[in-house]
């Protein structure tokens, strides 16, 4: 296994935990299960909303889903330059959360509507952890 290949299968595995967070256990505050939101809570006590945050959740997951297999397509059956540039795509995919994602966890971080307070701090951390981790992963494939 080269280290594209370890990179990507990390992050393949991380994400498996995400999704197995959002379809079994969406209302936890570890990875990405969204009981870390207090609207969330409100919004799933809701029988008129209950649905539509189920089906948000579970598009959520359906989506990282699509990843991870790709994902593991690219390490099995990928060359080194499919996972060499599978990586700059997962490094560039990640970078979009700080164009939507992270103002708005920013934003609802503020007003106090995040259980535990300072949770985008948190996630910012998680976040740059993985384009670091990808960067590092780059450099040392391409030397």
């Amino acid at each position: 296994m080269n280290i594209l290949e370890i990179g990507i299968g990390v992050f393949v595995f991380i994400e498996f935990l995400n999704i197995f967070v959002l379809y079994f256990m969406p209302e936890s505050k570890m990875g990405n299960g969204v009981g870390v939101f207090d609207d969330y809570h409100r919004l799933n006590d809701d029988h008129e909303s209950n649905d539509f945050v189920g089906y948000l959740i579970n598009w959520v997951a359906g989506a990282k889903l699509i990843f991870i297999m790709i994902g593991i397509v690219v390490i099995i059956f990928g060359n080194y330059h499919t996972q060499l540039f599978t990586v700059v795509a997962l490094i560039l995919s990640i970078l979009s959360f700080y164009w939507r994602l992270f103002p708005t966890i920013l934003k609802l971080d503020k007003a106090g509507k995040i259980s535990p307070k300072g949770y985008s701090k948190t996630l910012n951390f998680m976040i740059m952890s993985f384009l670091i981790g990808f960067g590092v992963i780059l450099i040392f494939s391409l030397l």
